[in-house]
């Protein structure tokens, strides 16, 4: 549960202050781990479809336009403090450093509904430095047009403490939510792993794809969200490559 001091919408500690990292080369080609945006993108049942429409349409207009409607946090996104905290900052004001950087790919073989615990952490041979991302790679994103993605592997809330720890400043997943599958809640859930992370200005993002090509590897990862004003999330393309070793 939340320990958060205050009262609902409250409780923003700040960004974790993060250590200048060794800069590692990185080179060869550039992966896109997003799911594409459109009719069936990923997306909690809670929230409505996205919408698209063509306001003008060659050859009757002179151009092609395009209209789109849509949750931010559907598909491939991610989440900015505002989602918890209104307290935190919006999406337009997290820093680029916390968007970009080198990072780690974890595997974990988890059943549904099954937990991603800090002993998971200490079993798997992947070093995880302060300052970076890290992403969690469960395999699930193949199942991202099936009911079955909605009943996933999640991260506790005492691992995510430990990442808050490690000093990590992204958390990122090939699943839903980090969080308890929603199919599997009690009526008093409260989102701790997305509270934990968030309060302590560890960013989330969630349905990734992709990651297994990574597993187990050091790489550079840019997540080139929507810098949306006053938003609480944003839509974003998510690309990796390895980083060189020396």
């Amino acid at each position: 549960m939340c320990d958060c001091p205050g009262s609902l919408g409250n409780g923003w500690r700040g960004w974790l202050a993060l250590p200048a990292q060794e800069s590692l080369p990185a080179g060869g080609p550039w992966f896109d781990l997003s799911h594409k945006v459109g009719p069936q993108v990923p997306r909690a049942s809670v929230f409505p479809k996205p919408s698209f429409r063509r306001l003008k349409s060659l050859p009757a207009d002179p151009l092609n336009v395009t209209e789109i409607q849509m949750v931010v946090h559907i598909g491939t996104h991610v989440d900015a403090p505002r989602h918890f905290f209104n307290d935190g900052p919006a999406f337009h004001e997290i820093p680029l450093d916390r968007l970009t950087g080198p990072g780690v790919v974890i595997s974990f073989a988890k059943a549904a509904g099954e937990m991603i615990e800090v002993s998971d952490f200490m079993r798997s041979a992947v070093q995880i430095m302060p300052g970076d991302i890290v992403a969690l790679e469960t395999g699930w994103a193949k199942f991202a047009q099936s009911p079955v993605y909605h009943d996933h592997p999640y991260l506790s809330p005492a691992a995510a403490q430990w990442l808050v720890e490690r000093k990590v400043k992204l958390v990122a997943c090939d699943l839903p939510t980090p969080d308890m599958p929603l199919c599997r809640r009690p009526g008093n859930y409260d989102w701790p792993t997305h509270h934990v992370l968030l309060a302590n200005g560890v960013l989330v993002a969630e349905n990734l794809t992709g990651l297994e090509q990574f597993a187990g590897e050091r790489v550079e990862f840019v997540f080139s969200a929507l810098n949306i004003e006053e938003s609480d999330g944003a839509p974003a393309r998510i690309i990796a490559r390895r980083q060189l070793t020396r």
